[in-house]
């Protein structure tokens, strides 16, 4: 008897650990490269277009300047508290405390790197089409009440945008799966979008920069699944502790309700 409990409690060890450290497979669409590459390319016309093409920037300035004109102090809260969250440096912080979370207590490494791989996916797919494109952001000083200007030529794509998006999608994946799966995609997808309205209302980016980062960021995460799925099994399981993908999670579970 004491021979069988040891051998149930180690079955039951080896087992956790398997679940524990298992890899999960993210949805991807069949022809997930193609798509990222007919996503990509719809952001690079998008861009070209806008700086090609005579009127185009100015008719979008022209939303920047009417929400310039009608900031309300509640909005304008909203806004600047969202330009501060998104940046760069609070947008690393979000991500390593979140990842840390899933890690620490979650007790998930494979599910901590993934959300630090699709939360950070945003931002490197924003500054790619960045250097590509070059637009240049508004002039603030044709705005009526400028919050934060900025300029340079990095406004095509929306880096808080993208950020924000890619969050959505690593939020969700991570927790796909619970009850709070769907509760989460549909709060990511309003968050996301109220960031992109924030870029416009605050005159940091055209209406065409946030749109580009939605279909940027999908294009990003859509290859990166694509990736994931396709290799990530196998470099896991290389690490010292190992890792197994979920279906070997559910064959050990099996095995070991099979042998009790």
């Amino acid at each position: 008897m004491p021979s069988d409990a040891k051998q149930n409690a180690s079955a039951e060890g080896r087992t956790s650990a398997v679940v524990r450290h298992s890899v999960p497979l993210l949805p991807q669409p069949r022809y997930w490269l193609l798509w990222g590459i007919v996503l990509a390319a719809a952001v690079l016309a998008i861009g070209f277009s806008v700086k090609s093409v005579t009127g185009l920037t100015t008719s979008e300035f022209g939303v920047d300047q009417e929400l310039s004109r009608h900031h309300v102090g509640v909005l304008t809260t909203v806004a600047m508290a969202l330009n501060f969250l998104f940046a760069p440096v609070a947008g690393v912080c979000i991500v390593l405390v979140i990842g840390l979370f899933v890690f620490l207590v979650r007790k998930s490494f494979v599910r901590a790197v993934m959300f630090v791989l699709f939360g950070c996916s945003g931002w490197a797919a924003s500054e790619v089409f960045k250097l590509i494109v070059a637009r240049h952001r508004p002039n603030p000083a044709l705005l009526f009440d400028p919050l934060a200007p900025e300029t340079g030529s990095n406004s095509f794509p929306s880096g808080h945008t993208a950020f924000a998006v890619a969050l959505a999608f690593a939020l969700y994946f991570v927790i796909r799966g619970s009850r709070w799966g769907v509760i989460t995609a549909w709060a990511g997808a309003v968050m996301a979008v109220v960031v992109a309205w924030s870029r416009i209302y605050i005159g940091v980016h055209y209406p065409s920069d946030v749109v580009a980062s939605f279909l940027a960021t999908s294009a990003a995460v859509i290859v990166l699944a694509g990736l994931w799925n396709r290799y990530s099994p196998r470099v896991f399981a290389r690490l010292p502790f190992g890792a197994g993908s979920e279906e070997a999670a559910s064959e050990a579970a099996a095995t070991q309700a099979h042998g009790s």
